[in-house]
């Protein structure tokens, strides 16, 4: 029996029944499904919660990374910097526009990428740095933007684990030219399936990525295609869901703040788990609750049996998956070492501080176990 769930949507989604039926029922009334009115409202609603000018909803996370790269005019012949410890898509989404992914690490306290890395990796080919805002936490963007205004290259933000997350009060995807988003169910602000979008104060880049993501369409005929585009646009179903959730957005992040505290308060005194620190100008969402832990797969056995539910964020780096072989990075100690002790606890917005509780006793119970069989060190 399940006694923790990694994730619960249905407890913070419950209390919204009444407004999400409202919803689907103005969507089905308008009978406009893809764009019109309900895309538009989210779009700006949506532009305004992210401290920018401009938002064009796409049809996921990926792609957003994608448009944007190709509004930007990335392919063949440029070199996009990407941390090696983040989902696959933010590769996958250079990989996508022929350009090529140049991993490099992280900082080992908070598993962000920082300014020496971007200074570091940055080569005549470079044309960008993508930021990960990994799980739910701020990257230095005020260093990070100084080391691309130096080197010339573009930042391209990937918040879909951040939204709502701050850097020193700004909301992150307003530093770079562009902040991508994913609208995964799961996310701190999820649909009811695919979605994403785009967000910029560059309007003319807002323009041609709602062209590309349209066909290629022109904006004032329907007839007309002056761009080779593709087909990735956010519905309205998804959009109306969107915009129901958004204004609860700061209370759910709160909730997470909450329990991450407690899990702090009660794990930070044992040497068996390493805690993701926080960074002092980074207001975090934590979209995720990552520790190191030793023996992390044993770990993770002895939760489940005692009916506790944990991820992996990420079991395998980027640069270590079989697809993305051929592609240059840095020296990767963090990345590397790191990758096989990360155990992601349970964070979701109506976690109680008694489930905490249990799956802090759990795992400090398994660490015991592990430490008194085998022994063990500081992963």
């Amino acid at each position: 029996m399940i006694r923790v769930p990694f994730l619960d949507l249905a407890a913070s989604q419950a209390p919204l029944t009444a407004e999400l039926d409202e919803a689907w029922q103005r969507v089905t009334r308008s009978a406009r499904y893809v764009g019109g009115p309900v895309v538009e409202e989210f779009e700006d609603a949506w532009a305004g919660a992210s401290g920018v000018g401009h938002a064009v909803g796409v049809g996921n996370g990926t792609d957003a990374i994608e448009l944007a790269l190709r509004g930007l005019g990335l392919g063949p012949g440029d070199e996009v910097l990407v941390p090696a410890n983040t989902f696959i898509a933010t590769a996958e989404a250079v990989v996508a526009v022929g350009a090529v992914p140049r991993f490099i690490d992280v900082d080992p306290a908070t598993m962000l990428v920082t300014p020496e890395a971007v200074e570091a990796g940055t080569t005549p080919r470079t044309a960008a740095v993508i930021v990960v805002h990994l799980y739910g936490q701020a990257a230095d963007m005020t260093a990070i933007a100084d080391v691309a205004r130096r080197t010339g290259i573009a930042v391209v933000e990937d918040c879909a684990q951040a939204q709502g997350a701050r850097w020193n009060g700004r909301p992150v995807g307003s530093f770079g030219v562009a902040g991508c988003t994913s609208f995964y169910p799961g996310k701190n602000l999820g649909a009811f399936g695919d979605g994403g979008a785009l967000v910029t104060d560059d309007a003319a880049l807002a323009r041609r990525v709602r062209q590309l993501a349209d066909h290629g369409r022109a904006l004032d005929s329907k007839y007309e295609h002056p761009l080779v585009g593709r087909n990735s646009r956010l519905d309205a179903v998804q959009a109306a869901v969107l915009s129901v959730k958004l204004p609860h957005l700061g209370s759910w992040n709160e909730q997470r703040r909450s329990a991450s505290r407690q899990y702090a308060e009660r794990l930070s005194g044992f040497s068996g788990v390493r805690l993701t620190e926080q960074s002092p100008g980074s207001e975090s969402v934590h979209h995720l609750e990552v520790v190191r832990v030793p023996g992390r797969d044993e770990v993770r056995a002895a939760l489940l049996a005692a009916g506790i539910e944990t991820g992996i964020h990420y079991p395998v780096p980027c640069h270590r998956q079989a697809g993305y072989l051929q592609f240059p990075h840095q020296d990767l100690q963090v990345t590397e070492g790191s990758s096989p002790h990360l155990l992601s606890l349970p964070l979701f917005p109506g976690i109680t501080g008694q489930q905490v509780d249990l799956v802090c006793d759990e795992l400090l119970r398994a660490l015991e176990h592990q430490t008194a069989t085998v022994g063990t060190h500081r992963p």
